[in-house]
């Protein structure tokens, strides 16, 4: 492995304030006319990623490759690009968001529909990678990773392999206080959901007051909340098990390789993250070029070599060696396996219910 990020985007994001009117949707304003002969050496486009989440020399290479000129940007969260975005024009053309919230964006009409005559190389994504519920038909974004949230474990200490939510919900007494869950409200609900039979995007009062007194009852046996460090905690032995995104256990696994990861058998769900164009870029089709750039095989399969995470294009993970798949077992969760778990969309007017719910549970004695 080459790199590893310092902040994941799924790891960030919380729970979209902004009101979804329709899955999909790019509000009033359609698509701009853009020129397929367009001139790019005449663009420059300002991209703005989370550190780490895509190589270094990339502008440089598309910039040689395309004329186009590249200036990147980083965020810390996806509300940093919410936020930017709603307050008018952000100077950013593409930015690297998760799925729940170009949803919402695109809600706003505040993201530039894909005109796939300009992204010819959406054809090496996955079938299943056009069916995703925030954004059927990839109308308003193009997937960059996937995955799932489970559970890391160390079996030497935890003396057994989990494989229910219930394991880390209510933790055997030789393992109470070296459990960890993140705070994330999607995440942080997303254990006592699943484990009561709800969706994981539900808006239903009721069903999100029962997930509350669930948390309520396992945080005294919490080590920690821990959104990052979860799988250091791990590696150290302070943790036994914790509720981890799959690419970060890998980094434990990096470590250790006697760390697993299992998805619990309640299930649990599937994020991605995306790429988007913002609608107010003045240089949308250096944008377009610049996504189709990413989805070549060769350097999409960086987000695999390098950051550990599966990628939603098939050209690209083709391409993964049986030897990093050996090592970290969960990249080589098939497709099918991936779309047995519920995506995560937008949870709409919902949205203060579950921060109020995260706030409560993190407040509590």
């Amino acid at each position: 492995m080459k790199a590893k990020r310092t902040y994941l985007s799924v790891a960030a994001a919380t729970t979209v304030g902004l009101a979804v009117a329709s899955c999909g949707s790019s509000g009033e304003d359609g698509p701009t006319a853009l020129d397929p002969d367009a001139d790019l050496s005449k663009q420059s486009i300002v991209v703005s990623n989370y550190e780490s989440y895509m190589p270094e020399d990339l502008p440089a290479r598309f910039s040689a490759a395309s004329g186009a000129q590249v200036e990147v940007a980083y965020h810390a969260s996806n509300e940093e690009i919410v936020a930017k975005a709603t307050a008018g024009d952000s100077g950013i053309d593409v930015a690297f968001i998760n799925g729940v919230y170009a949803q919402a964006l695109a809600a706003q009409g505040l993201l530039e529909p894909i005109d796939p005559r300009l992204v010819p190389n959406l054809a090496n994504l996955y079938p299943e990678a056009n069916t995703l519920p925030y954004d059927p038909g990839n109308k308003i974004s193009v997937p960059y990773a996937w995955g799932t949230t489970g559970l890391c474990y160390r079996s030497d200490l935890t003396g057994y392999d989990p494989d229910s939510w219930l394991d880390l919900l209510e933790p055997r007494p030789e393992i109470s206080g070296k459990t960890t869950m993140v705070s994330t409200e999607r995440w942080l609900l997303l254990p006592a959901l699943k484990s009561l039979g709800f969706s994981n995007s539900t808006q239903d009062e009721d069903e999100l007051n029962q997930a509350k007194e669930v948390l309520l009852r396992t945080k005294p046996t919490l080590l920690a909340y821990d959104d990052a460090t979860f799988f250091q905690r791990l590696v150290s032995g302070e943790a036994s098990l914790v509720q981890a995104y799959d690419g970060w256990c890998n980094y434990g696994i990096t470590d250790n390789p006697d760390i697993k990861y299992v998805v619990p058998k309640e299930g649990t769900d599937l994020w991605v993250d995306v790429m988007v164009i913002m609608k107010t870029s003045e240089n949308k089709e250096a944008a377009h070029a610049f996504i189709n750039y990413v989805l070549d095989p060769e350097i999409h399969s960086w987000v695999t070599e390098n950051i550990l995470y599966k990628s939603p294009n098939k050209a690209a993970m083709d391409m993964i060696s049986p030897e990093l798949i050996e090592q970290y077992p969960n990249i080589g969760t098939t497709v099918e396996e991936l779309f047995e778990q519920e995506p995560l969309v937008d949870v709409g007017d919902a949205g203060p219910l579950y921060t109020r719910i995260a706030l409560e549970v993190s407040a509590a004695d």
